[in-house]
């Protein structure tokens, strides 16, 4: 296996939802073009490239919408049992406000709309695109030694506010990134005892379930 193969494979297995490990320190421009054109690099259903991306610095917004996740967490601990809501107040579940810059990444049904290419079956398709390139973006940003938080404690018409978005436009990601003290070798929820990750072989099926 070459280098380069083995790079891919490596940013794959060392990828992490990162909350408490960010620096704060600085982003340089051209990495974070790099990091962002791989992202708009993602394959996208019918070529229609459904994506936009809000980069978020301003210090107003994020405490904003911290305030927000925090309450939303608040929410869903009320609706965990005593032991599981034990578990849960020890997990960080964001890093909003430690991250050097956030990214929210969007989808856009009308874009190439009505004709798009292979979503006439399957509506969901545009949003699996906006999927794949967040996909690049957190392994581009992991092979450039960056971590990526993706913040999902938050409800859309919130958020859209927040930032502006017009309408027909969702937001789908909150991503907070940044240089990093380090990755953890174990995910967040694996080393809380939250869930442990599958083998392969409790989900792969052959010709049929």
């Amino acid at each position: 296996m070459d280098d380069e193969v083995m790079g891919l494979y490596d940013a794959i297995a060392r990828r992490r939802d990162v909350r408490a490990e960010f620096t704060g320190a600085p982003v340089a421009e051209a990495v974070l073009e790099r990091v962002l054109q791989a992202a708009h690099a993602a394959p996208s259903v019918g070529l229609s490239q459904p994506w936009d991306f809000v980069i978020v610095e301003d210090r107003g917004v994020r405490d904003r919408f911290h305030e927000h996740v925090q309450a939303e967490r608040s929410v869903f601990a009320d609706s965990l049992a005593a032991p599981r809501a034990e578990r849960f107040a020890d997990i960080k579940i964001e890093g909003i406000l430690e991250s050097t810059l956030s990214i929210v990444v969007t989808y856009d049904a009308s874009r190439g709309a009505p004709s798009v290419l292979g979503r006439h079956a399957i509506a969901d398709a545009g949003l699996y695109s906006v999927c794949l390139a967040i996909e690049n973006l957190w392994l581009a940003a992991t092979a450039e030694g960056m971590g990526v938080g993706w913040v999902s404690f938050y409800r859309e018409e919130f958020l859209s506010e927040l930032i502006g978005l017009p309408a027909g436009v969702r937001p789908i990601a909150w991503l907070c990134l940044g240089p990093v003290t380090h990755l953890e070798d174990v995910p967040d929820l694996e080393r809380h005892g939250w869930r442990s990750r599958l083998p392969l072989s409790a989900v792969l099926h052959r010709d049929r379930w």
